[in-house]
């Protein structure tokens, strides 16, 4: 009974008889209609077309070739100029061939028309980067009875962006579109911006690189060089920021811990054979972080970019340091038979600079005070050396004979040749006081004084070699000082230009993070 009740509701529906009106009102307009005519009651005057753009999508920003691919509606809205004061919902396209009484065609209010049967304005953009020119899939044309199209083209459009790489990777991009009829000028068609603010964002989808701000659109009446007429575009400019959270922890992260790593070698000890390899290591990791970047900027001069400057300073700090890193290798392994320490870099290596950076030797506190008086012992070193006889400066003994008595029983005096040589100065003496006999002569100058001369000899050797031992060991121990306090002074030094070059770097972009 159910189904029976339902059929007969059914039969007492009206028929519809939209199929046979819709085909007598398109053979009606489209008998005599040319796709040539430009539609305007006047010749005279130009056909307003509104020009709309719905941004749906940014698929991809092409920085190394300057390309912005993007997925957009066109939207062209036509409309006769001639019918413009009356309201909005009275003006109405001109075409005479588009226009029907809708009681007339039962009830037939719109119709769906393919572009190719009927007139449409030739905008295509200026900026074009695509091969086949235009992007845009042909879609129909929605005609209303009052002579009034509406063409929505969906397309993906390739468009050429100048790509300012100066702040990268906190930059942002100003990409135009520009779009105009390629062969009608202003006096023929006029293109008016559908909506002031711009294009339509409320289909967008979110990028998952770059970050959308605005969409202005602006109307250009521009004279070219090619033809006196002037042309009119309607210039979109999407204004996008690049979203740095990838950047920040791919790029600038992996760029400081390896430059924190190059400051560890500053404290590696010099004896364990890997300070240099470290920072040779490292100056290579950077290069290949240097060329991950640049393989994604465009080959241009126009600017440096940020990240680029950045990696650039960080480089030529690990640089520096393998440099450094040499010099200190190279103190730390002098010896004292091949190089000489220049008293300058006793000054800074062993006194100024280790009591700047609070450094100190087991057993030897190095204070301001220490320093001033170790200077003035080396002055007052100087000035008895340059006081005393030649014999005693390379004897190296106290030149206090010249002052002192001579000893008694003596008939010269023999000089002071210190405690050490008391024997020698008595039988020396000796030697010269008058003898008695010729067997006294012979025994006291033969025996004794060769004896006491070669014993003499043996403890001056034996003196000179421990005393050039101790200085030798002494002088190595200064120059492998000297390598731990540059590579003191390189660990403060080099943090602080990364730390600075770092903070530098995040204070001077436009925008820190943007997610």
């Amino acid at each position: 009974m159910a189904l029976m009740l339902a059929l007969a509701l059914m039969a007492l529906l009206p028929v519809s008889e939209q199929g046979p009106h819709e085909k007598r009102l398109l053979n009606s307009l489209l008998a005599s209609y040319n796709t040539l005519e430009r539609p305007v009651a006047n010749e005279s005057e130009p056909l307003e077309v509104k020009f709309g753009l719905t941004l749906q999508q940014i698929i991809d920003v092409d920085e190394k070739n300057q390309i912005l691919t993007t997925n957009v509606w066109l939207n062209l809205d036509e409309k006769n100029q001639l019918l413009i004061t009356n309201i909005w919902l009275s003006l109405e396209w001109n075409d005479y061939n588009l226009r029907w009484n809708d009681s007339e065609y039962g009830g037939v209010k719109d119709l769906r028309i393919t572009p190719n049967k009927l007139w449409k304005p030739d905008v295509l953009m200026y900026n074009s980067a695509d091969e086949g020119f235009d992007g845009t899939y042909q879609t129909n044309v929605v005609v209303r009875n009052n002579g009034s199209c509406l063409y929505v083209p969906p397309g993906i459009f390739k468009s050429t962006c100048k790509i300012d790489i100066t702040w990268f990777p906190f930059d942002d991009q100003h990409c135009d579109m520009k779009f105009g009829s390629w062969t009608y000028d202003g006096n023929q068609l006029d293109l008016v911006l559908k909506d002031e603010a711009g294009g339509d964002l409320s289909d967008f989808i979110t990028n998952g690189e770059w970050y959308l701000i605005g969409m202005p659109g602006k109307k250009n009446t521009i004279t070219y060089a090619c033809c006196p007429e002037p042309y009119v575009d309607v210039t979109f400019t999407i204004m996008i920021r690049r979203r740095t959270l990838y950047y920040f922890f791919n790029l600038i992260v992996p760029c400081v811990l390896i430059s924190s790593m190059a400051l560890l070698g500053f404290t590696l000890p010099p004896d364990s054979g890997e300070k240099l390899t470290l920072g040779v290591t490292i100056l290579l990791s950077l290069t290949v972080f240097l060329n991950l970047v640049a393989e994604t900027l465009p080959q241009v001069s126009d600017a440096i970019p940020l990240l680029g400057t950045y990696f650039n300073c960080i480089m030529f700090m690990v640089a520096s340091s393998v440099v450094l890193t040499v010099v200190v290798l190279n103190y730390h392994h002098r010896t004292a038979d091949i190089h000489e320490m220049p008293q300058w870099i006793k000054t800074v290596f062993l006194q100024w600079l280790p009591w700047i950076l609070r450094m100190s030797r087991p057993g030897k506190k190095i204070t301001r005070k220490t320093i001033m008086m170790s200077n003035r012992m080396r002055e007052l070193e100087l000035k008895e050396r340059s006081s005393k006889s030649l014999l005693a400066n390379v004897l190296d003994i106290d030149d206090d004979f010249r002052h002192a008595p001579p000893p008694p029983n003596s008939t010269a005096s023999t000089g002071n040749l210190g405690p050490g040589c008391s024997i020698f100065r008595t039988d020396f003496r000796r030697s010269f006081v008058r003898p008695s006999t010729m067997e006294d002569v012979g025994g006291g100058l033969g025996s004794h004084h060769r004896e006491l001369h070669l014993i003499l000899r043996e403890l001056q050797f034996i003196t000179a070699r421990m005393k050039k031992a101790d200085e030798e060991a002494e002088l190595i121990s200064d120059w492998k000082f000297a390598a731990m306090v540059v590579d003191r002074f390189c660990l403060f030094v080099f943090t602080l230009f990364t730390i600075i070059a770092t903070v530098a770097v995040l204070l001077s972009a436009p925008h820190i993070i943007v997610q």
